[in-house]
């Protein structure tokens, strides 16, 4: 087993959150990702970060981020976001100095931000089929261009993680995205539609020799679906799952393909390594399966909500030391 964190940290300080990271999930038992720091404002959080990624031009409106078009029109959120990121990028390249190993980071999903971001026109992309796709493909183009930076800036990466954040993806399946008017919700989409454009991002990721992932830490997310997309991991929070989500998240272990499980808790007390690690036991026992069968396809993380954690550096050592008890 491995220990990583899904991305977030809590404070304003990126050299030092980044240190935490590098400091407690430390080869080999530890997976170091590039930080997010959402506290900085809407361009550091997950959404925003993306954007500033996309040869897409966005703004932000008092009801969000809006897509204006492709004419270097970027709002100044925009343009600070992509500075910003760069700016993160520049240190992390600086703190990886002579780092071996492998390294993850984080985008959010197609959709994600399709069911967050608005159409030039209002409401959001996820109403707009024509949108919905040219979003999937400005996010797959993305995509290959982020993974190729940080190949530059990160030159000991042995092995590149891109994790791709689906928090929305299960409402979005279950018509339960609102409308603009706040009285509808907008319609459900097809799951041969919501695979292929997740599928379009994630192929471009292992195009360019990395690795995807697939966070989600909503109740009823389709793993089936997510797997058949092509995810290398399955990253879920504990806590939401449900008996049919063990089943699939079994047969994904039995058929090669990770599983990153939240069971560390971000908030409130801190439990000891020696239940987390009985926690990630009881679960593979249900599934029937041994931890020397899993090895490093079982990656133990915090929940979601690290960035509102009392103690991040803590959860993540507990993470560390819980992977390293399963081990053995």
């Amino acid at each position: 087993m491995i220990a990583t964190g899904i991305g977030s940290m809590p404070g304003e300080d990126f050299a030092e959150a980044q240190r935490i990271v590098l400091g407690e999930l430390a080869e080999p038992v530890g997976l170091p990702y590039v930080v997010e720091l959402p506290v900085r404002g809407a361009g550091a959080t997950m959404i925003g970060r993306t954007l500033s990624l996309l040869p897409l031009d966005a703004d932000l409106q008092p009801a969000g981020w809006r897509l204006t078009g492709t004419d270097g029109s970027a709002g100044l959120d925009q343009r600070r976001a992509r500075s910003l990121l760069a700016q993160d990028l520049d240190t992390v390249e600086e703190l990886t100095q002579g780092y071996q190993g492998a390294f993850k980071a984080q985008l959010a999903g197609p959709w994600t931000l399709a069911a967050t971001v608005e159409r030039p026109r209002g409401d959001k992309l996820l109403a707009d089929h024509g949108a919905r796709r040219e979003l999937a493909q400005a996010l797959a183009e993305a995509a290959r261009d982020h993974v190729r930076e940080l190949r530059r800036r990160i030159s000991g990466a042995t092995r590149l993680i891109i994790q791709v954040d689906e928090p929305a993806l299960a409402a979005v399946l279950d018509a339960q995205v609102p409308t603009a008017s706040g009285f509808g919700r907008h319609r459900r989409i097809d799951i041969p539609e919501a695979s292929d454009l997740l599928a379009s991002v994630l192929a471009a990721i292992a195009d360019e020799g990395a690795e995807p992932w697939v966070h989600s830490c909503a109740p009823g997310v389709p793993w089936g679906l997510v797997r058949g997309a092509g995810a290398a991991t399955l990253s879920a929070d504990c806590a939401m799952l449900r008996a049919a989500d063990l089943d699939e998240l079994g047969e994904a272990l039995d058929a090669g393909v990770g599983v990153a499980l939240g069971v560390v808790p971000a908030t409130g007390e801190l439990t000891g390594d020696k239940q987390v690690t009985e926690r990630g036991l009881r679960w593979l026992d249900m599934l029937g399966l041994d931890p020397e069968e899993v090895g490093e396809r079982l990656v133990i993380t915090p929940s979601c909500g690290l960035a509102g954690a009392p103690d991040a550096r803590a959860a993540l050592a507990l993470a560390r030391t819980s992977a390293a008890s399963l081990n053995g």
